[in-house]
């Protein structure tokens, strides 16, 4: 926490320590005398740096004198660093809490991913519409990086296998170098640095010299450039899997060069030695645990079994026994258009043998449901890796979950989902390999470091130890009716939305009303995270204020925010309607600053950080049963804004923490969602039964939102008329009056500030140390510690 200034001498004491406590790990320590973690993760979405490093080591107030004293402002050099945007949104920035965690819980833990040269795209609006750039993020070069090119590995793709006598030879492939990059990752003051290794693809020097080019030097060089371009792009689709070529060879890159990493590092078990000296890989899960967060690196099963068969001479069954004890799982989604199933003749040109080892993985695993359900045909059909059809395809979950020791979903209503509908085949042969682990956020990025006040007026209630022990803000209850308290929780808030309304203005020329409720709904544009439900209110509310100029009504600024895939054309469709909304409600004179819509263009990491703190609403609206957990909505209930929600994901926890009577749930439960699936969803029956909602979608469909085109939103009409998979409609009417008593609860700001306060108080749960700590006991086998290391400038026992 920032504090105030101290002195100079102060500032130069811990200058060594910073360094040399970053580059702790620069040279590779070959001990394995306990289990190491590696998380493998196509995404990490790390935004800045500086602060969070500066916060870790302990740093933040000696800098920022050091920093003052030159005549700088720390503020603003924060502001110039780039965001590590490596990731989509959920899943990626999950990783990122993760490494946190594993770093502050002193677990021996490395991540490991693709060092794109291009993360998520920078998102413009022009005339309502989203325009992406590219995110050039290593314009400038990138200061927390290290190259390794002493640990360069060779990645094979394509080629044939040839069946000789010592067994299968996968040759005549095309080579490409993966060059690691080292992240340092610290723990939060306890002197343990981690590291997060991503991988670079660069092409060798003899790339197509020999075979293709005979003689064009020239053009064999600018082909380098194919090769290279591996990890040019991060995928910008969240939730939703796209075939294409490029991206299996991305997942098959990562894969293979991390496992040829760990099995050298487990190989050479000496300090500091890098000759091998384990031959026998009896050890190996023991030492070695392996994540893999959702399907994008299910190839290290196959990968493995390669590796541990064809180069390492060992049988089958053992190298199964190995694989499946070293492997876990973690699945992210249950929307079927999210899971990956790649077509069998990509398999055969760019990974021919591993499309033989999943075969072999299929016949035996065939052979043991057919064991045990004798001529049940159908069963067999549905738990194959091999999906019939044309294309046939490969089912990567399934792969995951047959090659792994463990399974888990993100958040208790998830997993529940997991094991009654998408496994359930599995889950009755192996009900213990499925497990639950709600996700979390590190509140070291997601308080002390986005919103200081907040995390300065909880310390002098409680101590700083909830910092590494977020439980103890249970204790804030015991201050739920201390006035004071209450007065300093609700100032906290009104510097936010100040400091954030300044933003708001310096950026976008918007001016907003700071007394007006902040409603913020940011998360990426998915028609099943409803942000179609949200334009509804908008539109119902400012129908509301027309109809009744003179009625006094709780002013509201609404701010959506999130990037849309490039290919989605519904998503940008959404954006489109939304901004539309904003320019007719913004720019009526008789609306005034009672109601605002703001679209917040280019929502990232480091604008989540400012946004999130000045919240006082939080949208959480997904259909039932669609958001595996979320964890935007953890964020916002540590930074005291209170939820209005679904019974969906984390949502139910959280209303289980802090009861159900302090957030704002509304709408249909899992159960009502699949009884009305059964039954048939009727858009029509709500729109004629509704007036309001019948009003709001004439409005869109007339052109009243887009008078120079109305037929603009005809797609988005269409859908929720007649195709709407997520149920808009049918929970409208409860959105609606679950909005009205947010309205009538923010009249009363001592009753809004307690429900705030409790709120905060069962935050704990939400911590991604909770998360690492479950993962660590219950699917690695191995205890988090709270041993702080000496730091580097005093002599060790």
């Amino acid at each position: 926490m920032r504090k105030t200034r101290r002195s100079a001498e102060e500032c130069s004491c811990s200058e060594t320590m910073f360094w040399s406590l970053l580059l702790s790990r620069d040279i590779e320590i070959c001990v394995f005398l306990l289990q190491r973690i590696h998380y493998l993760s196509l995404e990490f979405y790390m935004g800045r740096t500086l602060q969070n490093t500066m916060i870790n080591l302990g740093l933040q107030n000696t800098c920022d004198e050091a920093i003052y004293q030159l005549g700088l402002d720390l503020e603003e050099l924060e502001e110039i660093e780039e965001d590590a945007g490596l990731g989509n949104g959920g899943l990626g920035r999950l990783a990122a809490c993760f490494l946190d965690s594993m770093a502050s819980l002193g677990l021996a833990a490395y991540g490991y991913g693709i060092r794109y040269e291009f993360g998520i795209f920078n998102q413009k609006i022009a005339n309502g519409w989203q325009v992406e750039e590219a995110d050039d993020w290593l314009r400038y070069g990138n200061p927390w990086e290290k190259a390794r090119p002493e640990y360069m590995l060779p990645v094979h793709f394509y080629g044939r296998v040839d069946h000789t006598h010592e067994g299968p030879k996968w040759i005549d492939t095309q080579v490409v170098l993966a060059m690691p990059y080292d992240t340092p990752v610290p723990g939060y003051k306890n002197n343990t640095v981690n590291t997060m290794r991503l991988w670079s693809a660069k092409a060798p020097n003899d790339f197509n010299l020999k075979e293709f080019n005979v003689g064009d030097y020239i053009q064999a060089v600018l082909d380098r450039n194919l090769a290279e371009n591996i990890s040019r792009v991060l995928y910008p689709n969240d939730n939703f899997f796209e075939g294409k070529e490029l991206r299996l060879k991305q997942e098959y890159f990562v894969v293979a060069a991390t496992l040829q990493d760990i099995i050298r590092r487990f190989k050479s078990s000496k300090f500091g030695c890098r000759d091998p000296v384990r031959t026998s890989f009896e050890a190996f899960p023991e030492k070695v645990a392996i994540q893999l967060n959702d399907t994008h690196p299910a190839l290290a099963i196959p990968e493995l079994m390669r590796i541990l068969v064809d180069i390492e001479r060992l049988d089958w069954e053992k190298a199964w026994e190995i694989t499946t004890k070293t492997c876990a799982y973690t699945n992210h989604t249950v929307l079927p258009e999210a899971l990956e199933r790649w077509p069998i003749y990509m398999f055969e040109k760019l990974l021919p043998r591993h499309l033989q080892i999943i075969y072999e993985i299929n016949h035996r695993h065939l052979d043991r449901i057919a064991a045990l359900y004798p001529g049940d045909h159908d069963r067999l059909r549905r738990m194959s890796l091999i999906e019939e059809g044309d294309p046939k395809r490969i089912n990567m979950a399934h792969l995951c979950v047959v090659g792994s020791h463990a399974v888990n979903g993100v958040a208790r209503i998830h997993s529940d989902i997991v094991k009654t509908t998408v496994f359930k085949d599995f889950c009755d042969i192996e009900p213990e390999k499925f497990q639950n682990k709600t996700n979390g956020i590190t509140p070291r990025r997601w308080l002390v470091l986005c919103n200081p006040g907040l995390a300065d007026i909880i310390a002098e209630k409680i101590g700083e130890d909830f910092l590494t022990d977020l439980f103890q803000l249970r204790k804030l209850l015991d201050f739920i009716n201390d006035e004071m308290f209450i007065r300093d929780v609700a100032k906290v808030k009104q510097e936010n939305k100040l400091k954030f309304a300044a933003y708001l203005e310096d950026e976008y020329k918007v001016k907003i009303n700071p007394e007006s409720i902040f409603d913020i709904h940011v998360k990426r544009i998915h028609e099943y995270k409803r942000q179609l439900l949200n334009c509804l209110h908008v539109i119902t509310l400012y129908n509301r204020i027309k109809k009744e100029p003179n009625k006094k009504f709780v002013p509201r600024t609404v701010m959506i925010g999130g990037k849309a895939a490039p290919g989605y054309h519904m998503a940008k469709m959404i954006i489109k309607l939304i901004t539309s909304v904003g320019d007719v409600v913004n720019h009526d004179p008789v609306v005034g600053d009672r109601l605002k819509v703001i679209f917040l263009e280019n929502y990232r990491v480091s604008l989540a950080e400012k946004v999130i703190p000045a919240a006082d609403l939080s949208e959480q609206i997904s259909t039932a049963g669609t958001e595996a957990s979320g964890t935007g909505n953890m964020k916002f209930m540590l930074n005291g804004a209170l939820t209005i929600g679904t019974m969906d994901g984390a949502n139910v926890e959280m209303a289980e923490e802090a009861g159900e009577e302090n957030l704002f749930i509304f709408g249909m439960r899992v159960a009502d969602v699949e009884a009305m699936d059964k039954k048939g969803y009727n858009a029509r029956e709500y729109y004629e039964h509704l007036p309001e909602l019948k009003q709001a979608m004439d409005q869109i469909s007339t052109g009243f939102f887009s008078p120079k085109e109305p037929e603009l939103f005809k797609d988005i009409v269409n859908m929720l008329m007649n195709h709407d998979r997520f149920k808009v409609f049918a929970d409208y009417e409860s959105y609606i009056s679950s909005q009205e008593k947010v309205n009538e609860l923010y009249r009363n700001p001592k009753e809004w500030t307690k429900k705030v306060i409790k709120n905060i108080a069962a935050s704990g749960k939400f911590s991604s140390d909770r998360t690492i700590t479950e993962y660590a006991r219950e699917i690695w086998g191995v205890e988090p510690s709270d041993v702080k290391i000496p730091p580097p400038n005093e002599p060790r026992e």
